[in-house]
């Protein structure tokens, strides 16, 4: 400490009148905010190792001459083990968007925002900040390559996968890990790999801009890990649909800096990424939970499982790796591993979280106008069977009506006189028709628009659709086609359905959920 305070007083000429500590990072240095007599302030470091101090201000350095958003170093002691640099406030990215994640991944507008911008300036340190940069004075090693990836893989084995004590055959599992870390490293390797890359390595400015500290963990590798290493923290929960935004955010940014590669290659890479830092990160939750006893990280075990299973999910195309992908799927059938769906989270300062117009509309446009009914909501659908004979059932709610669906092509099991008394609601005409099969492929396509026309109608706020299915006699295809839309509906979405089976005086209301 006396040696900051040593280093602070030359540099200013007096001592601080006053000297703060601050939270530490995951390295063993420590971080203090020194003020002087008019309580502006400086940040003052003092590290254990020489290479990890002399790797952040080998950086640090490097980066402002290419004019990146990195703190600017303002004295550095002679033995580089502490150093002081600019105050870049007490508001992080991690601090700014804490509302969405204690919301369960619900981010506001203006959160989803700060996410924008940070990830859109990422290619920025990684491209032009590797441009004249000498990787060999990086910390702990100046590139990223197999030893190091094999390193991590068997931390996962080590730390995570031993202690759940399922069984495996090691060998394989070697053999597919050696597969694995060739294909990571197979990709170009030009780039600045921030490696911790995170919200919580992200100051944000008065305006809202981005800063980066704590990159001396760097390196040189592929883009790819730290884009990866962002947008799957577990505890972060982006929905499917930031995140991909996100995603193309980044690749449209990547185009101002380098030529990119095709989206197809592009997502295929970065799901190997994704798997490898979900494998990371659960050796580190192994290690700091199951060993250290640290109930942080046994808490971020579910949601990184979660995000492991979604990877699954994209089958041996994405992941050629046949003995490694078994046994990550029987790793997250354990039973400790059962996924609990729960309740979304609603935000506790009620912003919303989506746009009020859900249509993109070109800027020649003009202003777009809205129908009155918007943001009534909630919606309620109406589901009717009838005979083509007796008419298209009246629609009362003013809107004009809706889908109206001809099942009149399909098998009809009323020319059978087993089903000429019961209906779609009966077990024997079901089977009939589920076993003849016509009637799904009718129902698949009309599944997919109800879907589409169903969610669009709650983004806006709607509260009355309408579908009707007629056949012959309203009887047994209609009865059957309605129902079962109405169930789906229901069930997929939680909404109210009112199903009315008008030929047979049959009505019903599957509340919402």
């Amino acid at each position: 400490m006396e040696q900051l305070l040593e280093l602070y007083t030359n540099w200013k000429g007096s001592r601080p009148s006053n000297v703060e500590k601050l939270a530490g990072a995951g390295s063993n240095r420590e971080y203090y905010r020194l003020y002087d007599e008019e309580c502006n302030a400086v940040i003052g470091v003092i590290g254990t190792s020489r290479d990890e101090n002399h790797a952040f201000i080998y950086l640090a350095k490097h980066f402002e001459k290419r004019r990146l958003p990195v703190p600017h170093l303002l004295a550095v002691s002679a033995d580089e083990l502490c150093y002081l640099q600019t105050d870049l406030g007490n508001t992080s990215l991690f601090d700014a968007i804490r509302g969405g994640r204690e919301a369960g991944g619900r981010y506001n507008l203006a959160e989803q925002k700060l996410l924008r911008n940070a990830i859109r300036e990422l290619p920025n340190i990684q491209l032009r900040g590797a441009r004249g940069l000498d990787f060999s004075n990086c910390y702990p090693q100046p590139e990223f390559n197999q030893d190091s990836v094999l390193f991590d893989l068997n931390y996962f084995k080590y730390c995570f996968l031993k202690a759940t004590e399922l069984d495996f055959h090691e060998l394989k599992l070697e053999a597919n890990f050696r597969m694995f870390a060739k294909d990571l490293t197979s990709e170009k390797m030009d780039s600045f790999l921030y490696r911790d890359f995170q919200a919580r390595n992200i100051m944000l400015d008065k305006e809202g801009s981005p800063y980066f500290i704590d990159f001396q963990g760097g390196r040189k590798g592929p883009f790819y890990y730290d884009l990866a290493s962002f947008l799957w923290q577990a505890s972060a929960k982006y929905s499917f649909k930031l995140r991909r935004e996100l995603v193309f955010e980044y690749y449209q940014s990547l185009k101002n800096y380098t030529e990119v590669p095709s989206k197809r290659h592009f997502v295929n890479r970065l799901s190997l990424f994704v798997l490898f830092r979900t494998l990371q990160v659960l050796g580190a939750y192994g290690f700091r939970g199951y060993f250290e006893r640290k109930k942080h990280f046994i808490d971020s075990i579910p949601p990184a499982i979660q995000n492991l299973r979604d990877l699954l999910a994209l089958g041996d195309d994405v992941f050629p790796y046949p003995y490694m992908m078994d046994m990550l799927k029987r790793l997250t059938l354990l039973p400790q591993f059962a996924h609990i769906e729960k309740p979304a989270a609603n935000r506790t300062d009620g912003l919303k979280t989506a746009e009020k117009d859900v249509y993109k509309a070109n800027p020649l446009d003009g202003p777009a106008t809205f129908s009155k009914y918007d943001g009534k909501g909630p919606l309620v659908v109406r589901v009717f069977s009838f005979s083509f004979k007796k008419g298209i059932p009246e629609d009362t709610s003013g809107n004009g009506g809706g889908y109206v669906f001809d099942c009149r092509s399909t098998h009809n099991p009323g020319r059978y006189e087993p089903y000429k008394k019961i209906t779609g609601l009966d077990e024997p005409v079901i089977r009939f028709l589920e076993d003849d099969g016509e009637i799904l492929d009718f129902l698949k396509p009309v599944y997919k628009l109800a879907d589409h026309h169903v969610e669009r109608y709650m983004q806006r706020g709607f509260t009355d659709l309408m579908f009707s299915f007629g056949c012959t006699g309203g009887q047994h295809r209609s009865v059957y086609s309605a129902q079962h839309l109405a169930e789906h509906l229901n069930e997929k979405y939680g909404i109210e359905v009112h199903i009315t089976h008008r030929e047979q005086g049959i009505e019903q209301t599957l509340k919402a959920k």
